[in-house]
């Protein structure tokens, strides 16, 4: 059984996040109650005490697949600004709910195209909104 690493998340993230999932319909998000269970395992912590390579909300992040060169890199967003970019993933999506709280170093499993899973790390956390004084996003 695989343990699951540590997450940090800020007191206004996890205040945001439980407003959106409270907002939701029952079975309108699949992944409602493991979103739930990342904020409740969570250290959360003031926004400007979140260390700089953590994952926040808003945080942009480079990834690398671990099976190649490949690197990639997307924002973690709220739901209505996923729709504005390929370049975002949505809170709400299963590898977004994961990223939260992770950090530089970390490593997750990612659907790869075409099927199957593979193992991306955390490069570096490009953006933090925390880390830039962005409190209000």
């Amino acid at each position: 059984m695989n343990k699951k690493p540590e997450i940090t998340l800020s007191r206004l993230d996890a205040e945001r996040l439980e407003r959106l999932l409270d907002s939701l319909e029952g079975t309108s998000f699949p992944g409602k109650q493991e979103l739930e269970d990342e904020i409740s395992r969570a250290h959360i912590v003031a926004p400007e005490d979140v260390p700089p390579t953590v994952v926040t909300m808003n945080s942009s992040v480079r990834f690398k697949v671990e099976s190649s060169d490949t690197t990639f890199s997307l924002t973690l967003v709220y739901p209505n600004a996923a729709r504005d970019s390929s370049n975002t993933i949505s809170i709400l999506a299963p590898v977004g709910s994961a990223l939260l709280g992770l950090k530089e170093g970390d490593e997750i499993a990612w659907p790869a195209p075409g099927g199957g899973m593979v193992n991306v790390k955390i490069i570096e956390v490009t953006y933090q909104p925390e880390r830039s004084g962005d409190f209000a996003l």
